[in-house]
């Protein structure tokens, strides 16, 4: 089995159906665990609906998102661990993903997406914008119905991704430091390090999840402000690695 870890911070209308998908399309009784970071009042209503299929791990402040992360890892009970954003809808039948799992791998099903994305790998299919209104079975009909259920390759390196526990902390989980609460460049430094630690990087399309896209950041101002996070974050990876973190378009690996 595995245990699915879902930071939530600040959208609980995603969190409902995140959670929705994740507990009516799984094929097996997985953990499930949903680390709050912060703001547990305005998710209070949407954990006492699902409360009895999931785990809550309440930090009851703002942590960031790598800390969250790093304590629902530390929480799991089961040596496979599979990360999920918080604005991700699972596929049906999602925990068939553990078939793609070999031995020192990382394994990122792929994505719908419904704007074009920088992963070429990704489909671009709008499916829904609204967590609210999202129609979750014709999404389930969708997915079922693509045709590259057989493929693999080794162009991973994205959310969400399955793992070992073990490798998990043996590369130290995702860095802390980063000067941004949503975590902006950790996550490649992340997969760099997988890659450093000789891990296999596979995508498979066995299932795809769909995602819904920065839906804490709509206004100019807010859009605005992750920029300069994220600018401030590739800046102190530069100070920290002695040169900017890089990203292969083609493969999506992670490099100095």
């Amino acid at each position: 089995m595995i245990s699915t870890i879902i930071p939530t911070f600040k959208t609980p209308e995603a969190l409902d159906l995140c959670l929705t998908s994740c507990i009516q399309g799984q094929g097996q009784d997985n953990q499930i665990i949903v680390v709050v970071d912060g703001f547990y009042d305005l998710n209070k209503e949407i954990l006492e609906k699902h409360k009895d299929s999931i785990e809550i791990l309440n930090l009851e402040e703002n942590v960031g998102t790598c800390r969250a992360t790093n304590l629902g890892v530390f929480n799991a009970s089961n040596e496979l661990v599979l990360i999920v954003n918080d604005d991700n809808v699972f596929p049906h039948l999602w925990d068939n993903i553990i078939h793609n799992y070999q031995p020192n791998s990382v394994v990122s099903p792929n994505q719908i997406e419904p704007y074009p994305s920088m992963f070429s790998q990704f489909i671009i299919k709008d499916l829904g914008r609204d967590p609210k209104i999202f129609n979750l079975e014709k999404f389930w009909e969708f997915e079922i119905s693509l045709p590259i259920k057989e493929k693999t390759d080794e162009t991973g390196s994205t959310f969400p991704f399955l793992m070992s526990k073990r490798n998990f902390l043996k590369i130290g989980g995702f860095a802390e430091d980063y000067p941004s609460p949503s975590g902006f460049v950790a996550d490649w430094e992340f997969f760099m390090k997988c890659k450093m630690n000789e891990m296999k990087m596979i995508r498979t399309y066995e299932k795809q999840f769909y995602h819904f896209v920065s839906l804490s950041a709509k206004t100019p101002e807010q859009v605005e402000i992750s920029r300069q996070y994220e600018t401030n974050c590739h800046e102190y990876a530069k100070y920290k690695w002695g040169t900017y973190i890089k990203h292969n378009s083609q493969n999506n690996l992670k490099f100095l």
